[in-house]
């Protein structure tokens, strides 16, 4: 998002929650209006008084790190399955972002290498030519 002003684009790197942040810390410091710390924050005011109606995903995030932990080979989609049956009515990419944000990923198993020599035995002596 760009911002002009004065014949000249001004870029927006930061994000509306850091802004919000910034205008409430230019209001409790220095006592200025809404409309000014909104103004030098470069937020709109609507961002300002705008409240996030997002549900809680704590218990959500809880129960998928308990499976995750519980059954380690299980990706995000089978942890999915598994909150299905348990009666969670949840997407399966939010399943899959709040996995991410965890930092969880299914633990790879490791395989052994096997020792071809041990099982062989010795080798026949060749009787001819061009025996292998």
């Amino acid at each position: 998002m760009c911002l002009w002003g004065a014949g000249r684009t001004i870029s927006l790197s930061l994000k509306p929650a850091r802004r919000r942040e910034l205008a409430r810390w230019i209001r409790e410091r220095f006592g200025a209006s809404v409309q000014q710390a909104c103004r030098l924050a470069l937020l709109r005011r609507s961002t300002w008084y705008r409240r996030s109606h997002a549900k809680d995903q704590a218990p959500l995030r809880m129960r998928i790190r308990e499976l995750a932990l519980h059954r380690p080979r299980f990706g995000y989609l089978r942890i999915h399955v598994l909150l299905r049956r348990e009666g969670w009515l949840i997407n399966r990419k939010r399943v899959h972002r709040l996995y991410r944000l965890d930092g969880l990923q299914v633990r790879m198993r490791v395989r052994r290498r096997k020792r071809l020599s041990l099982h062989r035995g010795s080798l026949p002596m060749p009787s001819a030519a061009n025996q292998h």
